[in-house]
């Protein structure tokens, strides 16, 4: 059984051929009214997935404190453009600006602003964040100028991947095409080198690695940190990145699929599961810094959440709390913090300026 855009996927493939797998992606993800993120509710145990802002409070709440911190780290301009992107259902932000109502005349400078193409999950964003009158963008580039604060949290990890297989001829890339049945998509790697193969990191590209060893990287990703480091090196403000992914570049497929909570085949039923890709930290770092911007990290969530106070939260809540309710916040901190769980696979990495002073959170001193 396939969907309806597979069926279409199927059609267009039998025409044209095969396409690369950031394609497919793109396709999956973000085709005009049958992509994943064009029409699902995908957060929640009704969905596919949960992230850190809707298994507790406190995660948002100490982002917001950090953003706070970094507003009058950069002289609290008003306004600041205040961006999330991959907003959810707008918890995050929610909490966050919650968290931060105390704080001297930083809710009069905020210039909200959501970068989202989920329609249905921009209807809960304007329910949970109306009051802040927040603009909505389809990109990044379609907010103004100015000086920024900026967070994303399981953003990048849904960006399209080009994929590469190490064959005898170099680097070939990896594309979906079609079975012999004519209906079920398959991966096959396309024939000789190809010339897209000079995205893939130095370290990666030039390594002897065996036949077979498959490589990704993420055109777009490198697109939006560049625009980021650019805006805040030009602007003056900061960017908070948190996602799953890896220090280092390494020849890895990390290509996945979810539905429902379980893992699937990335091929099965497009438009009706959520694809994601490991984040290559090393590579966001590395591109931020050659933009002139400041960098810190990536560092684990867990070690992150705790430098900026997660067990004195956990504490302050469980003391009106009943002892119910005490044992679910001690669980949702376990959860974000464990190295069993969020603590460690999540990577926190801050992009910066070069006025401000160090952020906190990426080191017992800050």
């Amino acid at each position: 059984m396939t969907s309806e855009l597979g069926r279409r996927l199927a059609r267009r493939l039998a025409v044209t051929g095969p396409i690369s797998v950031a394609d497919f992606m793109a396709e999956a993800l973000g085709h005009p009214t049958l992509g994943y993120y064009r029409r699902a509710m995908p957060l929640g145990a009704a969905g596919d997935f949960t992230t850190a802002p809707e298994i507790s409070q406190m995660f948002g709440e100490l982002l917001g404190a950090w953003l706070a911190e970094r507003w009058y780290a950069i002289g609290r301009p008003a306004p600041v453009r205040l961006i999330e992107l991959g907003p959810g259902r707008g918890t995050l932000m929610a909490d966050a600006l919650r968290a931060t109502r105390g704080v001297p005349g930083f809710h009069a400078a905020v210039d909200l602003h959501l970068v989202d193409i989920n329609q249905p999950l921009r209807a809960a964003q304007e329910a949970a964040l109306g009051a802040y009158r927040p603009h909505w963008h389809d990109r990044i580039d379609t907010i103004p100028v100015g000086p920024t604060l900026l967070v994303a949290n399981e953003f990048f990890d849904a960006l399209p991947v080009r994929q590469f297989e190490k064959t005898r001829f170099g680097w070939s890339e990896r594309m979906v095409g079609l079975a012999p049945d004519g209906e079920t998509l398959v991966f096959a790697a396309a024939p000789g080198p190809s010339p897209f193969a000079r995205l893939l990191p130095d370290v990666v590209r030039e390594a002897d690695l065996p036949l077979g060893t498959i490589a990704e990287t993420c055109p777009g990703a490198i697109d939006v940190i560049t625009q980021i480091a650019t805006r805040l090196v030009t602007e003056s403000g900061w960017a908070l990145i948190i996602d799953y992914g890896r220090d280092h570049s390494e020849a890895i497929a990390t290509l996945q699929a979810v539905r429902g909570h379980r893992s699937v085949d990335p091929l099965d039923r497009p438009g009706e599961t959520d694809l994601t890709a490991h984040v290559d930290f090393a590579v966001l770092a590395a591109t931020a810094r050659a933009a002139g911007a400041q960098v810190f990290g990536p560092t684990g969530q867990g070690d992150f959440l705790r430098r900026l106070g997660l067990e004195q939260r956990t504490a302050a809540l469980k003391a009106r709390a009943t002892p119910a309710q005490r044992s679910d916040i001690d669980a949702a901190s376990l959860r974000l913090i464990a190295p069993d769980q969020m603590g460690t696979l999540f990577r926190v990495l801050a992009v910066g300026d070069t006025r401000s002073p160090a952020p906190a959170g990426f080191s017992d001193e800050t």
